[in-house]
């Protein structure tokens, strides 16, 4: 059974990762996540970076 890990992104869950024998799957929660549904990572860290390179720390601020 793979074993799931919760990916967040600047405090706020982007999806989970399944790890697969050597390879970690994302499964998205919501956009902008979603374009890395189903992408396989060759680490959980590349999978939290591409996760956070789709939502920058400025897309997190609240608007003044």
């Amino acid at each position: 059974m793979p074993e799931s890990l919760i990916v967040e992104v600047w405090g706020k869950p982007a999806g989970i990762v399944l790890k697969e024998g050597n390879t970690f799957r994302f499964h998205a929660f919501a956009r902008p996540f979603s374009e890395l549904d189903g992408t396989e990572f060759n680490t959980l860290g590349h999978a939290r970076l591409a996760a956070a390179r789709l939502q920058p720390m400025a897309d997190c601020r609240p608007q003044a």
